[in-house]
């Protein structure tokens, strides 16, 4: 007796988990072009790369990366030895962890950047998905107002490399702690409440005033307190003597690198950036765009002083921002500034029947030796169909190889954008390519 048929199984997906992306290779070669420009930029600057772990323990972002990212967007698991762990949303708690266990080690300050997959827990939509990239940059170990000038500069040229003009974008940068002096001073909140006044006040600008107001209300903030708020919020540089002290003013960086134009680019003053992240200390900022169609934040960052501390050992000052892949491209897609892929081959190698095989491989290892990308067929097929496939491959070249062409050590070439043929010797084979490409 036969057993049973297993019943069928349905077929499983072919998307990606929700907030997730797959890269085929021309996006990937987009991706490519664009993060180079940028890696080139931070370089020059003399910035390094480095790397982490992708997984960290819990307790890193629930103590200072703010309730939302620490707790409710978290990705998370327990090990088989019960240790609590998280996909990282961030990289700056796992910078700071990394840089207090090595502080022997380093020649401070260190300019370092990286360029990692983040994984947060949160409503996909324009501009946030559950998995993005982000390259993150980070001066560490420099007190002084002239790191706050040297990442404004970085932030500038990095826009700049991606074909952005002064006219596409706005940098804009607060002090949080002249924002908490001033509050202290005119509503002082209640200790136990300032994370959550600093949350409503890092989306004032995307929340509806009444829903701002009721959030302050269930605060303890009172009404003369809201009004006061509103009025702190849209404070001006030359008027922040009226509502801080002349010995905090003194003591702000960013106070310093806009009086004192320690940037040659423009940096507006504005009481409304706060950021979401407790760890936070001083110099806060964001890039925003400037396209109607796009008019919202594009990346940020700011000074974290005391973050290293969390690690024992001294706090380690520090100032950096974090710049993700999503809102980059939707700027790019905004301003017409996304490249076009390239990472089609140049060449492909046909050999006219499988003994002139050898012949293809010897070519093609001619032409990439001179930096091209050369593919040869890898089934025996008719030359009329290897032709076809190489045009849907985008190849600007196919290099034919038959018994002839290798008795002569020639090679015959076919344009094939312009359906034009001619015969070169192996010898000069690279240069006749390079040509045909180059005004491809």
């Amino acid at each position: 007796m036969s057993e049973p048929a297993e019943p069928k199984r349905p077929a499983l997906s072919k998307a990606p988990y929700r907030g997730t992306r797959d890269f085929l290779p021309e996006e990937m070669s987009v991706r490519g072009q664009v993060f180079a420009a940028l890696y080139r930029v931070l370089e020059s600057h003399g910035y390094q790369r480095y790397d982490g772990p992708l997984l960290e323990p819990m307790e890193i972002y629930e103590a200072k990366s703010g309730d939302e990212i620490g707790g409710k967007q978290l990705f998370h698991l327990v090990d088989q030895g019960g240790r609590r762990l998280a996909i990282r949303p961030e990289m700056t708690p796992s910078l700071a962890r990394i840089v207090a266990g090595h502080l022997h080690e380093l020649v401070l300050p260190v300019r370092w950047y990286s360029h990692i997959n983040c994984h947060r827990y949160e409503r996909p939509q324009r501009g946030r998905l559950r998995e993005h990239w982000q390259i993150n940059v980070d001066v560490m170990g420099a007190e002084s107002a002239y790191a706050e000038a040297e990442i404004f500069r970085v932030v500038h040229e990095l826009m700049r490399a991606l074909g952005g003009t002064e006219r596409d974008y706005v940098l804009r940068a607060n002090d949080r702690a002249l924002m908490q002096a001033a509050l202290t001073r005119y509503v002082d909140p209640a200790p136990e409440t300032v994370r959550g006044v600093y949350r409503v006040l890092d989306g004032w600008a995307k929340t509806d005033e009444a829903q701002s107001h009721e959030a302050l209300d269930r605060l303890g903030v009172d009404a003369a307190g809201i009004q006061k708020i509103q009025q702190l919020l849209k404070i001006q540089l030359d008027e922040l003597g009226e509502v801080v002290s002349s010995e905090q003013l003194q003591s702000s960086r960013l106070v310093r690198v806009l009086r004192e134009q320690l940037v040659p680019f423009p940096v507006e003053f504005d009481m409304g950036i706060i950021r979401g992240f407790d760890y936070y200390t001083s110099t806060v900022f964001e890039v925003f765009d400037n396209d109607p169609q796009n008019r919202r934040s594009l990346f940020g960052g700011g000074r974290y002083d005391s973050l290293t501390a969390l690690f024992g050992g001294d706090a380690v000052p520090a100032i950096g921002f974090g710049m993700g892949d999503v809102t980059v491209f939707d700027f790019l897609t905004a301003h017409g500034l996304t490249p076009a892929a390239d990472c089609a081959p140049h060449v492909v190698c046909i050999p006219i029947s499988p003994e002139e095989r050898g012949y293809s491989e010897e070519i093609a290892a001619r032409l990439r030796s001179v930096g091209l990308r050369v593919v040869v067929p890898l089934e025996d097929a008719k030359l009329k169909n290897e032709l076809k496939r190489a045009v849907r491959r985008g190849a600007a070249v196919a290099a034919i190889a038959g018994g002839d062409e290798r008795a002569r050590s020639v090679v015959s070439l076919r344009d094939l954008t312009a359906s034009e043929t001619q015969e070169v010797g192996l010898d000069q084979v690279g240069a006749a390519v390079r040509k045909i490409v180059d005004r491809s």
